[in-house]
């Protein structure tokens, strides 16, 4: 019985994930800060603008999107999740299109990066992951998994090809190529499968009807919760570790002697890590503990702080080693957390939960390379650095074993049925 479920699942809903995976690809976070990196210099070039300045365009699509993460919630509660994904998809391709417009300052592409995903809400992840989170119940944590991998697709493909197109035609094909694909490939995709399981099934039902069948806590109830605020302190202390060793990786194997081609091919290994965390996590997330999948997920990189932070360095083999448990629990983050939180805290009001949990992320995320910077003139290397991933490493996961979540939704479960 469970073998057809799970068949039956995927047989309804695969196009749900493929619409899912596009749309990820495509999304702002992904498609921009990806694309973004191949068309510094020949904005430098064109313009005169500094490195340095056109790096600081990426802390305004970061502000942004954390704006954009508390909009999505009450703009779905309001209109609806297909309307304003569509709506958000049209404005993005506008948006991309208009920036090859610009001229002058860098003041106004700084306006363009903020105001992107501020606009185009409907296109961030959030979207994406509820719609999954709608469709999947045994198999969500894989189906998240999947449509994830969009953005270590996008790390891989979309750099190389924006870089052909920049050299061929000028920096603004970059721009066009990042509009293109979403309405070439996200646009009619969700005009065509972009459904609730409940339009499916019922499409004369009412949005009220819909809203009150889902299960979970309300927006105010998450917020009085400490279970809530116990996970959001627990992965947001996953998330520093792995920005600050992302940020620092490269430059701190090549200050123990290594050289800048071997330092990059370890580095290397973290986006294949990625993907296989992200997979294989998802899988098991389906089928084990999900709280207790969560906690060995987020502690591997301790394995790896312990590496960098006790070896001499020189041992590449074990280099990669530690360089993969860190890039498998990075893979795995994001899934923890749309799972998790479509899990424990219900469907209810998930954009909005959710929505806050990236928020706060995305502010901490844009504040640890700064700290981190501190460590390393304070202490003068990445001994501090390292030693504080480590604690990290294991703050964070003891966290999510001590709120004991999984035998509290079991409880639960049992008082509903």
């Amino acid at each position: 019985m469970t073998s057809t479920n799970e068949t039956n699942e995927f047989k309804q809903g695969w196009r749900i994930v493929l619409l899912g995976l596009v749309g990820i690809c495509t999304s702002i976070t992904a498609a921009l800060l990806y694309g973004f990196g191949t068309m510094v210099i020949p904005l430098e070039q064109a313009f005169g603008w500094s490195r340095g300045d056109l790096q600081a365009s990426i802390t305004f699509l970061f502000a942004g999107v954390a704006i954009s993460t508390q909009l999505v919630g009450p703009l779905y509660r309001r209109f609806g999740l297909r309307r304003v994904a569509i709506i958000s998809i049209v404005l993005q391709i506008i948006g991309y299109f208009a920036i090859t417009q610009i001229e002058g300052s860098i003041g106004w592409l700084y306006l363009a990066f903020f105001l992107m995903p501020i606009v185009c809400a409907g296109t961030i992840a959030i979207t994406w992951t509820q719609l999954v989170n709608l469709w999947f119940e045994r198999n969500r944590g894989l189906a998240l998994a999947v449509i994830l991998c969009g953005t270590g697709l996008m790390a891989m493909v979309l750099p190389p090809l924006v870089a052909r197109l920049v050299s061929e035609y000028g920096w603004q094909a970059g721009f066009f190529a990042l509009g293109a694909m979403p309405l070439l490939a996200t646009l009619p995709l969700s005009l065509l499968w972009l459904r609730l399981p409940s339009e499916t099934v019922a499409r004369n039902q009412t949005a009220e009807n819909k809203s009150t069948e889902l299960p979970g806590m309300s927006y105010k109830q998450a917020l009085r919760s400490g279970t809530y605020w116990g996970f959001n302190v627990a992965l947001i202390l996953s998330v520093s570790l792995t920005v600050g060793m992302v940020t620092n990786m490269v430059p701190m194997l090549q200050g123990t002697g290594l050289s800048a081609q071997t330092a990059a091919q370890v580095f290397g290994t973290f986006g294949i890590a990625i993907i296989v965390g992200r997979l294989l996590v998802g899988y098991l997330l389906d089928r084990y503990s999900p709280s207790l999948v969560a906690a060995i997920s987020l502690a591997l990189p301790a394995v790896g702080c312990a590496i960098f932070l006790f070896s001499d360095g020189q041992n590449v083999p074990l280099l990669v080693l530690a360089t993969l448990t860190i890039g498998a629990s990075a893979g795995a983050e994001f899934d923890l957390a749309a799972f998790l939180m479509a899990r424990y805290f219900g469907l209810k009001d998930y954009a909005r939960i959710f929505g806050l949990h990236l928020g706060l992320i995305t502010v901490v995320s844009g504040m640890v390379p700064m700290l981190f910077g501190y460590l390393f003139e304070l202490y003068d290397g990445y001994s501090a650095v390292l030693t504080s991933c480590l604690v990290f490493a294991i703050v964070g996961p003891s966290i999510l074993l001590w709120l004991r979540m999984e035998p509290a939704y079991r409880a639960r479960q049992q008082q509903t049925a």
